[in-house]
């Protein structure tokens, strides 16, 4: 294919119009932009140079992917997330110092380290369900984000109940919370909206509850290296002994940071593909007898291990992250380097977006893509450029599996005991929240016992 010097056509609409329905129907903003402009499209800026270009053929992600690192800036497409996650984290760095940093925090969230987490994310899960009022609704996100928070104060943080624990929690709650509701997520995408007008203003609270959470984090850092115990296996502590190729460990500055990136990316996240899964399998009835006849092949007492490896569960999580994938988007990436992609050759300053929503919803590789329809997943294997949940390339997410195997022991240990329905069966439709898209946070739902008989032994 020849290279031009033209992108794509896009969208002509006025910046702050795209802008409100980016921000306030970001389903329909792609879907609308792709069945007006088909699998590339450009979002012209003012300036020339900053133009945004969104892909999602296969061939185009694959181009992306596994091109030379060389060519793009990260950091640069995602400096507002800067005041969140810090300097030093490793979401925002590039090249070399990006590479050092992944290879040092990647080994916790894989193999048997990652599995002996299991225990405590079954025990967490029946504390927060064991609160549950029988046939009383609760809000299904409030309870999965207390059980994907708590797990990771326990086995990232490494933290046991008590006061520290118990103020870090509800001030990450109450951040998140904040500056996720529909209003504040506006403040994500205007820079104007980001002044602080003193604790009574709301960027100013957020900046103020950010400084709280900073200072317990630096108080949990020295405790911990006051302490003289040395088989810890937490996630915390697994960082805090490893080592650079020079021998040198983290800074407490460089560990403040990427506990808040471990924090920010596999805390809401998390909640929000669990939400939907009990979402879906309460939807689809089919679900959820395919799923309790599944985890009652296991057994009495089954090894969490081989809760992981049911093909049907993994089968509704994986279906579950592709039809309202949590980040609609993998990260963009700023062109350094010219690079040509797909004919179009973009030039530096221009911002690649690989739209992993849109990459879900191509029909020649899911049929019927807004059907959720698990089977997919047992009767064919999708390449890293067809199904991307986490992203791809050297920007996957480094906790992939830790996110999967958490999802599959939270369902597991829930359905063994409880089926949840949806209080109003009308259909919910993905709302933002934050950087992400996830079911309305009023949605409710109704614990009943299990049925006696299809319930499988795991408790």
């Amino acid at each position: 294919m020849t290279a031009t010097y033209n992108l794509p056509d896009g969208p002509q609409m006025p910046r702050w119009l795209r802008m409100v329905k980016f921000i306030s129907q970001p389903v329909k903003y792609m879907d609308d932009f792709a069945k007006t402009y088909g699998d590339t499209f450009t979002v012209r800026s003012s300036r020339s140079e900053n133009h945004v270009v969104y892909f999602s053929q296969p061939q185009a992600l694959e181009q992306i992917f596994t091109a030379d690192s060389s060519h793009f800036e990260v950091g640069r497409g995602n400096i507002g997330l800067r005041f969140l996650l810090g300097d030093r984290s490793f979401m925002l760095a590039d090249g070399d110092r990006h590479q050092r940093q992944r290879q040092l925090l990647a080994p916790p969230f894989h193999g048997e380290r990652m599995r002996a987490y299991g225990e405590d994310i079954c025990k967490i899960t029946r504390q927060v369900s064991s609160e549950w009022q029988i046939d009383k609704p609760f809000k299904i996100r409030e309870s999965m984000q207390e059980i994907t928070l708590r797990v990771i104060l326990r086995v990232v943080f490494g933290m046991e109940e008590g006061k520290l624990f118990e103020e870090l929690r509800r001030s990450l709650s109450d951040l998140l919370d904040f500056m996720t509701s529909p209003m504040m997520s506006s403040t994500l995408f205007f820079r104007f909206m980001q002044k602080d007008f003193g604790a009574w203003s709301p960027w100013g609270w957020i900046l103020q509850q950010r400084q709280k959470i900073d200072r317990l984090i630096y108080a949990l850092l020295r405790e911990r290296r006051a302490e003289s115990e040395q088989n810890r296996q937490d996630i915390l502590s697994l960082m805090m002994a490893a080592r650079y190729d020079d021998g040198q460990g983290m800074s407490d500055e460089e560990l403040h940071d990427e506990l808040m990136t471990l924090l920010v990316a596999g805390h809401e996240t998390t909640a929000s593909a669990l939400t939907w899964a009990f979402y879906w399998i309460d939807r689809l009835p089919e679900v959820r007898e395919k799923l309790l006849e599944e985890l009652n092949t296991l057994g009495v007492n089954p090894d969490l291990s081989n809760v992981a490896k049911l093909p049907y569960l993994r089968a509704v999580c994986q279906e579950t992250l592709r039809i309202y994938p949590i980040a609609m988007n993998a990260f963009w990436r700023v062109v350094k380097i010219p690079i040509t992609i797909m004919g179009y050759e973009l030039r530096e300053g221009t911002a690649i977006v690989p739209s992993i929503y849109l990459a879900h919803h191509r029909e020649e590789v899911y049929p019927q893509s807004k059907q959720f329809k698990p089977e997919r997943f047992l009767e064919r294997q999708y390449s890293p450029y067809e199904y991307l949940p986490f992203g791809g390339g050297n920007r996957r997410c480094i906790g992939m599996a830790f996110a999967q195997y958490e999802m599959k022991i939270v369902l597991a240990t829930v359905l063994s005991e409880f089926q949840v329905s949806l209080a109003n069966k009308r259909p919910v439709r993905p709302v933002r929240r934050g950087l992400t898209i996830a079911a309305p946070a009023g949605m409710r739902m109704v614990a009943t016992p299990q049925v006696k008989g299809a319930r499988p032994v795991l408790v």
